[in-house]
């Protein structure tokens, strides 16, 4: 059995394989026609990624490169790498988490396999943009009042993301739903779609069986004194229906969140709302690649 330790060169080269291969038919090879041309966006890119699995900074990716040669190979820099602000202003470009959720659409294509899935999960988590605690903010008379709000729909059993949405919170869940299930629509047709309460509303009943035509199984939150719900599908989502539905599988979510925050950790080190949104957005799609 391999040690950790020469396996974890191995996975990092794999990663930015994976990089360089699934974001070809996404990105043109330079930015601009009247640039240098000394580096394509994809190897930006790439290197974005390993900086956000490496959980280190533009300076620290640059020097991981400059001693390992199989990395600059796999990503074509043998001959010059890019300085580290190159990195920084690639990333700051409003685009990138248009195009991190491209790719993780591609894989979660290839996950589902182009067949029907049998149930996927939507939820939504926040990353935290200090990497104080909260016990610390709060001994200091702080509160931590916004964050980086992650939303996604995940496929039951395999944990692969058929979207994501980023935005910064707090805000309702259900404002991140429609955009979220437009883009699971265009990757794959499960089963079955489970939600929590946060979620809960007719017009996303609606927009899941009519438009999608998945069978949405959300757990509603009563709003009238006599427990009563209003909705043709609200109505029926009776504890005994979620059960006989399986809405404990809705816990998938939950544990991509986990093993998301486990691996990448769950503090932002960026400080701007676009860096923050692309260092989350690179954080994800390293986490997919790794998996």
């Amino acid at each position: 059995m391999k040690s950790k330790s020469k396996m974890k060169p191995v996975l990092i080269e794999q990663i930015a394989d994976l990089s360089m291969q699934l974001s070809r038919p996404y990105l043109a090879e330079y930015g601009a026609t009247r640039s240098r041309h000394d580096f394509t966006q994809r190897q930006l890119l790439s290197c974005l990624v390993l900086r956000a699995y490496l959980k280190t900074t533009y300076r620290g990716v640059m020097e991981v490169l400059a001693v390992s040669s199989a990395l600059r190979q796999r990503l074509g820099l043998d001959e010059k790498l890019p300085h580290y602000t190159t990195l920084q202003k690639f990333s700051a470009r409003s685009k990138v988490v248009e195009i991190t959720q491209k790719l993780i659409a591609h894989i979660g294509k290839v996950a589902a396999g182009g067949q029907r899935a049998p149930s996927a999960a939507m939820d939504s988590t926040g990353l935290s943009t200090s990497t104080a605690s909260e016990y610390f903010q709060s001994r200091r008379g702080n509160r931590c009042n916004q964050w980086v709000k992650l939303s996604v729909i995940v496929l039951c059993g395999g944990l692969f993301p058929l979207g994501l949405e980023l935005s910064l919170g707090p805000s309702n869940d259900r404002k991140q739903a429609r955009p979220l299930v437009e883009q699971a629509r265009q990757v794959a047709q499960p089963k079955r779609l489970y939600a929590d309460g946060g979620y809960d509303a007719e017009w996303l009943h609606e927009e899941c069986r009519a438009k999608w035509g998945v069978e949405s199984v959300i757990k509603p939150l009563n709003h009238r004194r006599d427990g009563t719900r209003s909705g043709r599908w609200r109505s029926l989502m009776s504890p005994e229906y979620l059960k006989k539905r399986g809405y404990g599988r809705r816990w998938a979510a939950e544990s991509f969140f986990s093993g998301l925050k486990r691996t990448m950790g769950a503090a932002l080190s960026a400080r701007t709302t676009t860096q923050m949104l692309a260092e989350a957005s690179f954080r994800i799609l390293a986490y997919v690649l790794r998996r």
